[in-house]
């Protein structure tokens, strides 16, 4: 229980007059003042879904699904478990995201009806606009099964290098990173995108279970100032989404004001070029959070859950974008020549046995080589990107010094042809703590991939009868690992 949970009077009297009259008052405070259930979510980029429930088993992990999303489920562990979830072996190879079930459904939502079972969208472009810290882009991304480019925005300088490391964590290789106000992507890159989520900064009444502080600045006046940028928000993202695109809106706040009205908002605005498209059907049960107008409005009560707030919108029209001056300096990449490509691709896979996926190039930078979604082209020069892809190595006068995040995203595929090492549990957790490993065997030349329980850890080195740890520094754990 949270007992000093305080829900300020005018937001009561707000949910009170906007909650459907077939939902208890009574039932919606209770909900707030008890602490959320434990969610996750499998990443299918690393393992399947009957793998990883394998997994749990083993470690007598008992697995509820979400029934919005095929890959998420609410976990629950043995009381004497005392290793936090975030340390075990199986979360810090992102075999899986710690993510509360609720903020699953958008990417569900922008999903539906645009792929089949088990096959990735027919989409070559999409944006999330407030990425950070990255459980919908990496939900996205393994949803396109590392096809096509995601752009991950995030405004905050502070989230964005946790935002990488989620992504990288995840073995995500299709992901472009950009640091801007969200604002800006319907004037820079108009019409570009197949496919669009904004979960938009908002005021968080609905994440009160999880963070009981999160009312403590909240007033009638903040929603209406949140709500004018996030119909900023909303009208950037309907210029850069592609005629016959789809816009996925959502909130992890309870009140119209930035939920119903704001999607009012942009269909007021631009008439018959947009279309609210019902997610009635989306699972099982949806009909308990359905508003009139095909909305999914959570309450937190209704699913034991998170408050949140979901809507689909399709684009039918161009409508015509603002006006901007860009100024962009010199892209700083060049894309590799055939012959270093060639030569490249052939030296990674003698030395590793990773082969580079098609449906990317190399670009190079100094003595850096970077591997680039092939999707990313046409953006290329209309807007600036802190981070594209992954860098696979650094060049130096012996050949190449490949690196971790290369490893981890490019492993997913079988390591049966592959260098690799087998760590023991205690190894594998002087591993993560930094140290160097003494294998009982003998000693081999050059890199290797470390791997625990069949999953990559990264990348070590050979030197006499030890590996060389490889992980990179801001990525060591010290204490209370599985």
């Amino acid at each position: 229980m949270h007992p000093n949970i305080s829900l300020p009077e005018a937001f009561l009297a707000q949910i009170q007059a906007t909650m459907p009259s077939h939902l208890s008052m009574e039932e919606f405070v209770a909900a707030c003042q008890r602490p959320l259930r434990r969610s996750i979510r499998v990443n299918t980029l690393k393992i399947s879904v009957d793998a990883f429930k394998q997994r749990a088993a083993e470690h007598h992990w008992t697995l509820t699904p979400v029934p919005w999303c095929d890959t998420g489920f609410w976990i629950e562990r043995q009381d004497d478990d005392k290793v936090p979830l975030g340390n075990t072996a199986e979360h810090m190879a992102g075999l899986f995201y710690i993510q509360e079930a609720s903020s699953m459904m958008p990417v569900t939502a922008l999903l539906a009806g645009e792929h089949e079972p088990g096959q990735a969208p027919d989409w070559q472009h999409v944006l999330d606009v407030a990425a950070a810290p990255g459980s919908k882009t990496t939900q996205l991304a393994a949803s396109m099964q590392n096809s096509g480019i995601l752009v991950a925005n995030e405004f905050s300088a502070s989230r964005i290098k946790g935002l990488h490391a989620n992504v990288q964590r995840c073995g995500v290789r299709n992901v472009a990173l950009t640091h801007f106000d969200g604002r800006v992507f319907g004037g820079w890159l108009p019409e570009q995108f197949d496919a669009i989520l904004l979960d938009a900064p908002c005021s968080g009444e609905g994440t009160i279970r999880k963070d009981p502080d999160a009312m403590n600045n909240w007033s009638l006046a903040s929603v209406d100032d949140i709500a004018q940028t996030q119909q900023a928000l909303i009208d950037s993202a309907f210029h850069a989404l592609k005629p016959g695109g789809v816009l996925v809106y959502s909130t992890c706040t309870l009140n119209h004001t930035e939920n119903q009205s704001v999607c009012h908002w942009l269909k007021q605005t631009y008439g018959d070029a947009v279309t609210f498209e019902s997610l009635k059907d989306l699972f099982p049960g949806a009909e308990q959070a359905l508003t009139d107008e095909g909305f999914l409005h959570l309450y937190p009560q209704i699913f034991d859950s998170e408050g949140f707030f979901v809507a689909r919108i399709r684009k039918h029209a161009s409508a015509t974008p603002p006006s901007v001056k860009k100024r962009l300096g010199k892209f700083p990449f060049s894309p590799a020549s055939q012959k270093d490509s060639q030569q490249i691709s052939a030296t990674f896979k003698k030395e590793l046995g990773l082969s580079l996926p098609d449906a990317a190039t190399l670009w190079l930078r100094d003595k850096e080589v970077w591997l680039f979604p092939s999707a990313i082209e046409p953006m290329l020069g209309e807007v600036k990107f802190d981070r594209i892809g992954i860098k696979l190595a650094e060049t130096h006068r012996k050949g190449y010094r490949w690196q971790h995040e290369a490893i981890i995203a490019l492993s997913t595929q079988s390591l049966a042809e592959c260098k690799t090492i087998a760590l023991t549990k205690t190894q594998a957790v002087e591993w993560y703590q930094g140290r160097d490993i003494w294998p009982e065997q003998t000693p081999e030349k050059g890199d290797v991939i470390v791997t625990y329980q069949g999953d990559v850890l990264g990348l070590g080195k050979w030197v006499g009868n030890r590996i060389k740890n490889g992980l990179p520094r801001d990525q060591v754990r010290d204490s209370n690992l599985f």
